[in-house]
């Protein structure tokens, strides 16, 4: 007889991916420039880890996707990547300010000889 398997409950929350596909956008997202192209990942979570999500999510008058964005962004700036293209930019700006020149391989020209 085969049995169904319980999962192990443990003190941390679990967190699984489960799928990732490319969502059609919506009418609003269709709306806004910003948003031409939406993608989208299901996670699963625990009982406890939703409850707490959804509770923060309505005392904080956010969806879920706006707590997700904001935790995603704040994930990225963590790990020093950039959010966005402006973000890209600016980060790309400031390494090339702060790295020297190199000089370019070949034979550098002579000084003028005195006359």
């Amino acid at each position: 007889m085969a049995s169904a398997r319980k999962p192990k409950k443990s003190g941390t929350p679990e967190l699984r991916l489960v799928a990732g596909r490319k969502v059609a956008p919506t009418k609003s997202a269709r709306a806004g420039a910003a948003e031409s192209s939406v993608r989208g990942k299901r996670v699963q979570f625990d009982s406890e880890t939703w409850h707490a999500l959804d509770l923060l999510a309505r005392d904080s008058m956010m969806s879920f996707q706006e707590l997700a964005d904001e935790a995603f962004r704040d994930l990225l700036r963590k790990h020093g990547r950039p959010v966005d293209l402006k973000d890209a930019l600016r980060k790309s700006l400031k390494e090339s300010v702060t790295t020297p020149l190199r000089r370019r391989r070949g034979k550098e020209p002579s000084p003028p000889r005195p006359g």
